[in-house]
């Protein structure tokens, strides 16, 4: 098998899928709304404000990416190319892509509330209200380990600061462009594209140093402002530009592979459990969710979409190139990483660390984990693949591409850190709706949009600052792939029950997802818990509690779905 075969064979998936797959869901499913959108009906120019579908895709795009379309499918080829690619494509085009559009469909229904919102009005209040303080621990929890995640990375390496820094400001610019001087898209676009490449350019040439500590306190104050601002000045058009620098990747990385005809070297397959979390014996299914999120499926995404990308979208039709598109284009991302580590991923690597995992299935699954940490982990694993299948194809040099494979990561977490806070935001808002009449000044002070923005933001890094983080955040995994299961629950009730239409494509995904989720958080608290509670027993109690709180929610909405409160049901 040649890489270029499987990216060619993703391409034509993902290409068909849209074509026929979503448009069945858009046409059968969805339906037409003759009712303008809420950014058209609620605009307010801070939240519900009207956006090019481009923009939009790319402020969606950038916000659902972070770095797991890249870190998941690195280290599910443990299992083998296959089976990671298999699930990659199953997960994205059946699952996925389906969560992500039909929770942003819905949310749009709904004035653009959230998911666990929603959930509250189409299953049962109380599936909604637990839902929302789960979702709320979930996004703190986020914040906390891209906080310390990037606080590394731009102590590592003082060009990735600088370089962000100076496409904020490219950024605030692009807005100004685009909705003050309403200056013409393309040109606006083409303008931005010279100024994220400067800021490139400029940022390599001009690192800042700062210690851990210093960065902590540099994103407390900058996720409260992002999270504050009208969404259109700086949120959107950075991540506009972020989405730029990924669809260039894309095209680099994807002729490298295209014209490559390079071989696949790592195994298709090599053991149905393989020792990878906690280093026990892990089977890739049902554990394998817990492993490749975004670029297959992540709860994450219903967040994002029914969060900010619903207050936004200018016209209904729009949502299936963004919600549904922006999944397929994940998915492809994901199959390119998957390409060009299994075809030089041991090209990379010392000569012993790879005759080590050329040896046999059994002697590659036992060493790989040894292999990542070896190039850097997954981010250093991908991106020496990739730079080396850039150079070796393109002729660029390859310092310079890996540098660059390393700043979509950055880039693309910090595009989460600050989405993230503004969701909290959301959620913590709605959490105190029940307050809007009994206490309307604690309502009002709480969800007034800086403290709303404030409280999260100080919690998440101060659990980075301490590195209290670290100790719940295996649980992290678990917890995305339950909310995927709920967020796809809840489209259910929404098409059955609101829609009466036949809830069959959804419903059986997530009948699926549920059952594997389930039996993956089992496994998760009987077989991977007890190892820490060798090494940290402290952290082994407060995962095995958090993950029974997680067990008893997900048996609450099985439990609420088949029987809900029918009275409830909102006539939409």
């Amino acid at each position: 098998m040649h890489a270029t075969f499987i990216l060619c064979g993703g391409f034509i998936l993902y290409f068909l899928f849209y074509k026929l797959y979503g448009s069945y869901l858009q046409k059968r499913i969805v339906g037409r709304e003759d009712q303008p959108p809420p950014a058209i009906r609620l605009q307010d120019n801070i939240d519900f404000v009207p956006t090019n579908k481009y923009v939009l895709f790319g402020h969606h795009f950038a916000s659902i990416a972070g770095a797991a379309p890249i870190v998941g499918p690195v280290i599910a080829l443990i299992w083998g190319w296959l089976p990671a690619l298999l699930w990659i494509w199953i997960g994205n085009v059946f699952m996925g892509a389906t969560h992500d559009y039909l929770s942003l469909m819905a949310s749009v229904r709904y004035d653009g509330h959230s998911i666990q919102w929603i959930a509250g009005k189409v299953i049962k209040k109380r599936t909604g209200y637990f839902f929302a303080w789960f979702i709320l621990f979930v996004l703190i929890l986020l914040v906390a380990a891209f906080g310390a995640i990037l606080g590394k990375i731009f102590v590592a390496k003082p060009q990735v600061p600088s370089t962000y820094f100076l496409q904020i400001v490219a950024a605030l610019i692009l807005g100004v462009l685009l909705y003050r001087l309403r200056t013409h898209f393309w040109l606006a676009t083409l303008m931005g594209i010279g100024m994220l490449i400067g800021a490139i350019i400029l940022g390599m040439y001009f690192p800042i140093s700062a210690g851990y500590k210093t960065w902590m306190l540099v994103f407390f104050f900058y996720i409260i402002v992002a999270a504050s601002l009208p969404v259109h000045v700086l949120l959107q058009p950075r991540d506009y530009l972020n989405a730029w620098l990924l669809v260039a990747g894309l095209i680099l990385g994807g002729l490298a592979v295209l014209f490559s005809f390079k071989k696949i070297t790592l195994f298709a397959f090599t053991s149905f459990n393989v020792p990878l979390i906690a280093h026990r014996p892990t089977p890739f299914w049902p554990v394998i969710p817990l492993i490749i999120a975004c670029g297959s499926l992540s709860g994450f995404h219903a967040l994002v979409g029914s969060g900010t990308t619903s207050k936004q979208l200018s016209k209904e039709i729009e949502g299936l190139f963004i919600g549904y598109g922006s999944m397929l284009t994940e998915g492809f991302l994901s199959t390119l990483v998957v390409a060009v580590v299994s075809a030089y991923g041991l090209n990379v690597l010392a000569p012993d660390i790879a005759i080590d995992l050329k040896t046999n299935a059994f002697t590659f699954a036992q060493h790989y984990g040894k292999a990542i940490n070896s190039a850097g982990g997954p981010v250093g694993f991908f991106s020496k693949a990739y730079g080396l299948a850039v150079h070796s194809v393109l002729g660029l040099p390859k310092e310079f591409v890996t540098i660059l494979a390393a700043m979509w990561v950055a880039s693309f977490a910090m595009t989460t850190l600050d989405t993230t806070n503004r969701l909290a935001r959301y959620t913590l808002t709605e959490i105190c709706e029940p307050l809007k009449e009994s206490l309307p000044f604690v309502f009002q002070f709480i969800t007034n949009r800086w403290t709303a923005s404030l409280i999260p933001a100080a919690i998440g890094i101060g659990l980075a600052w301490t590195g209290a983080w670290s100790i719940i955040w295996p649980a992290f995994g678990g917890a995305n792939q339950m909310l995927a299961s709920i967020a796809l629950m809840t489209v259910s009730a929404w098409v059955i029950r609101v829609q009466k239409k036949s809830g069959w494509v959804c419903l059986i995904p997530a009948l699926f997802l549920w059952i594997t989720v389930t039996l993956a958080i089992g496994w998760y608290l009987f077989v991977a818990v007890p190892v820490f509670m060798t090494k940290n027993p402290a952290q082994a109690y407060t995962l095995g509690i958090i993950i029974l709180i997680m067990l008893f929610l997900d048996f609450l909405l099985i439990y609420d779905f088949f029987k809900p409160t029918r009275p409830e049901l909102p006539n939409v």
